[in-house]
């Protein structure tokens, strides 16, 4: 099933928006997941460095696992999903046919 977004668009004369539908074609929808798989990868790497940092500066006890833990908070709290993604490339395609 292909990935969909409404938006509203301003109708001339009328104080409702009219709701048009925006589909990414497959091409589309896998070309954001590699890019938000390329981007999550670098946000984890950047986290773990970012974890090593705390690990110094707080004087913790360097174990791994206690590193990767923070890393995947700060992981959570900074990784984009998919869906943003592809939402961000139907908003693009919106904005392009309705001159927005």
């Amino acid at each position: 099933m292909p990935f969909s977004k409404s938006f509203p668009r301003t109708v001339k004369g009328s104080t409702y928006p009219m709701w048009e539908e925006i589909f990414l074609t497959e091409d589309e929808e896998k070309e954001e997941e590699q890019k938000c798989r390329k981007e999550n990868i670098r946000l984890m790497q950047e986290c773990i460095e970012d974890s090593k940092i705390i690990v110094e500066k707080k004087a913790l006890k360097k174990f791994q696992s206690d590193m990767i833990k923070i890393s995947i908070a700060l992981f959570d709290k900074r990784a984009s999903h998919a869906v943003y993604w592809k939402e961000n490339k139907a908003k693009e395609k919106f904005d392009k046919k309705f001159g927005n």
